[in-house]
């Protein structure tokens, strides 16, 4: 695993998705699965439950193929970066409408794009070789 960037990252996002997900239930007590608005995760990104589960299933399927092979690290990371950037730019056009069924806000925007930009650029960039089951 250390030897395909792929893999290393699809197992470092996926984690780090998965725990954001988790610690999101701590500021979403009393708010609904689809709100507009939720609660503050560290202050700044908002989320409601659906945005929790969201960021727990990405997560998992990051981890899943980060401790799987290349292939399937390097697909599932090309594919959620391409997802992020989708919802980057929807996200802009989402907060403060009745259509922000995640409760987006401008720092998440941030956040997605961030992700987008580092998960494609080491989903299309590395790894060009993925045969699949090995390392």
């Amino acid at each position: 695993m250390a030897t395909s960037p792929n893999r290393l990252l699809g197992v470092i996002f996926g984690a780090v998705y998965v725990l954001i997900g988790l610690l999101g239930f701590s500021v979403t007590n009393g708010v609904g699965f689809f709100a507009t608005e939720g609660g503050l995760l560290l202050g700044l990104f908002e989320v409601n439950i659906f945005h929790n589960v969201a960021h727990i299933l990405i997560g998992a399927a990051l981890l899943l193929a980060g401790i799987s092979n290349k292939r399937a690290a390097r697909a599932v990371n090309s594919t959620v970066g391409f997802a992020y950037l989708v919802l980057g730019f929807a996200g802009l056009l989402l907060v403060g409408t009745s259509l922000n069924i995640l409760a987006l806000n401008a720092a998440d925007n941030v956040l997605h794009f961030a992700s987008a930009v580092v998960l494609l650029a080491v989903g299309l960039g590395a790894d060009k070789r993925a045969t699949g089951v090995s390392s």
